[in-house]
């Protein structure tokens, strides 16, 4: 586990460049460029090595953002660089981190979304393309607010076609172009990001 202020900041770089080159340099999620330049976004690092420790960090987290004014921080990355390296260990999380989103009375005001290095879309196989838009270098639970979402999906009244967008830059990137993408400076040359098609 990360034993230094060191180690989570190098956590926490990986972390931005990833969110920077892919999320919103390939733009996989309109809405994150506000409030990452914004820096609204909260990085978290977590450091338990079991799913049932890595729960009570996230109750304090959800509870922590629902508290917090979203001025300060609109949504909270946390980060488990040494807990559920395993997919199928991740899913099993995320089951319970949605029953404890409950319990808390939390729902519809907060969500999670999920991000893993081996992330695999059901339908898929574990190296198709299309699973690179929800992988990232250590296993994430994405905290976001409701009330930000929709206000985001109101400026983008093609918010729905998102998903089908991103596997469409994904399979014109592909495997090699992805590395290469992802080898690049957060504030270099976009030309050669993937354009996404026209509407």
């Amino acid at each position: 586990m990360p034993s230094s202020v060191t180690d989570q900041d190098a956590v926490i770089a990986a972390t931005r460049h990833w969110l920077a080159r892919a999320v919103i340099g390939l733009n996989l999620c309109p809405f994150a460029k506000s409030v990452y330049v914004k820096e609204q976004v909260r990085y978290v690092v977590c450091e338990a090595t079991e799913a049932h420790d890595v729960l009570d960090v996230l109750e304090r987290e959800l509870k922590l953002l629902a508290q917090t004014d979203p001025a300060q921080v609109d949504t909270t990355l946390l980060i488990m660089p040494d807990a559920v390296a395993d997919f199928l260990e991740f899913n099993d999380l995320l089951f319970f981190a949605e029953r404890l989103l409950k319990s808390l009375r939390l729902e519809g005001m907060l969500q999670i979304a999920s991000f893993h290095p081996r992330y695999q879309f059901e339908g898929t196989e574990p190296d198709d393309i299309e699973n690179y838009t929800n992988r990232a270098p250590y296993p994430i639970l994405h905290l976001l607010r409701e009330d930000s979402i929709a206000r985001a999906a109101a400026a983008f009244p093609d918010a729905a076609d998102i998903y089908e967008r991103n596997m469409e830059t994904m399979r014109r990137l592909g495997h090699e172009g992805w590395q290469r993408w992802m080898e690049g400076d957060d504030a270099g040359d976009d030309s050669a990001a993937p354009r996404q098609a026209d509407a």
